[in-house]
């Protein structure tokens, strides 16, 4: 099972890709900008009402800030840190907002002195805290969806609340003098069912005419993340998520769109990703085993999280070919955890010797921003953001 890499780049892409990467020790993760612009440009005109909030979690190289900054996103930051390293590259807090319905009250009061004022929440204690070190910001609160059995890469009941507790919320937060300003959700990550966007705006349309029959205007939905990235389980493409996502908000919200916004990560940088690991041993368990094990460089705490459960099944390229057999692909620490694919098997060519180079497809998301500090002392890997046209020059 090797893909071909001409489904995810054209020969002269690939070559001067292939040429860089090769350069570098592995593991190492290559990160083709246009890619990048490709994916935000086709969003931004297949939603042109909505509001893009980069996920920074989903890929937080500066290269790639800088690049979506410039073509005018707005950023959706999960931590202070993300806020640091914003502020540092020159991104205005007016264009960003905190997404994380988990935080203390003074990284709070850090978001609120360096100027954001949209926050989103889930619960009473946060939004007492944000009342507190946030006074007057503008509110989202987080509505619980049912997309968990739909995603590949599903958000659990940790985050948002049932609708009751909404009303109960924007109520509140009225209260506490911040401003009730609208409801956000989330239908899990790599979420191919579309539908899974139409029950949860259906919900929200109820809640918004709930609320304003009790004197709460909401001006704004956010609809998260979701879109997918393209992995070897098919997704429809953006152009089809844009069109059945905005016939639905027109079939509920009739009489005009609220302020609509969207926070993609995957979807924006996870085509742009080449992960390049190197085969560190091949071996059998038995004399009569059927079955190799290939370790490579890269595992579950070093670039490849999404494997955790085999969630995520990256594309595979391997320049090798000739007769292929099923292998059980593992990482290099001394983890048993760190087994990526054994129930889902990869077929990869008996050829295959140590030291040979994987590519592994559709790995800008999620991946390097995952790597474990040092586990076993192996290292983060390093990113490296390249334009073609500026490659193909050298």
């Amino acid at each position: 099972m090797i893909s071909d890499i001409h489904e995810f780049f054209t020969p002269a892409e690939w070559s001067t890709i292939k040429n860089y990467a090769d350069k570098q020790d592995t593991p190492c993760q290559i990160i083709v900008s246009d890619v990048v612009e490709r994916n935000f440009l086709q969003l931004r005109k297949g939603m042109p009402y909505a509001k893009i909030y980069y996920a920074v979690k989903a890929n937080p190289a500066d290269e790639i800030i800088q690049l979506l900054s410039r073509l005018g996103a707005c950023f959706d930051v999960a931590s202070i840190y993300e806020l640091r390293q914003l502020l540092r590259l020159g991104v205005t807090p007016d264009r960003m907002s905190c997404g994380n319905t988990i935080k203390k009250t003074d990284h709070i009061k850090e978001f609120y002195e360096a100027g954001i004022r949209l926050f989103v929440s889930d619960s009473e204690a946060d939004l007492r805290n944000i009342a507190k070190a946030a006074p007057g910001s503008r509110i989202f609160i987080r509505m619980m969806t049912e997309g968990v059995l739909t995603a590949d890469w599903p958000l659990s009941r940790k985050f948002g609340c049932q609708a009751d507790m909404i009303y109960d919320l924007a109520v509140l937060a009225k209260k506490l003098g911040l401003e009730p300003y609208g409801i956000s959700f989330h239908v899990g990550s790599q979420q191919r069912d579309i539908p899974a966007w139409h029950t949860a705006i259906q919900k929200v349309k109820y809640l918004f005419d709930q609320l304003a029959g009790d004197g709460i205007t909401l001006r704004a939905v956010n609809m998260g993340g979701g879109f997918p990235a393209h992995y070897l389980e098919k997704a429809n493409s953006t152009e089809t998520y844009c069109a059945e996502i905005t016939k639905y908000l027109h079939e509920d919200f009739v009489d005009g769109l609220p302020e609509i916004f969207i926070e993609p990560g995957r979807s924006l940088v996870g085509d742009s990703g080449i992960l390049v690991t190197e085969v560190v041993l091949i071996s059998r368990k038995s004399r009569t085993s059927l079955e190799r094990w290939v370790y490579t460089d890269a595992g579950l705490f070093n670039g490849m999280m999404e494997t955790l459960n085999e969630s995520i099944k990256y594309p595979l390229y391997i320049p090798k070919r000739g007769v292929a057999e099923k292998v059980i692909l593992a990482g290099p620490t001394c983890d048993s955890a760190d087994t990526m694919y054994e129930n889902f098997q990869y077929e990869l060519p008996l050829n295959l010797s140590i030291g040979d180079r994987l590519y592994w497809l559709t790995t800008g998301a999620y991946t390097a921003s995952y790597c474990s500090v040092a586990f076993n002392g192996f290292p983060p890997m390093p990113v490296h953001v390249i334009r073609l046209d500026e490659e193909e020059k050298k």
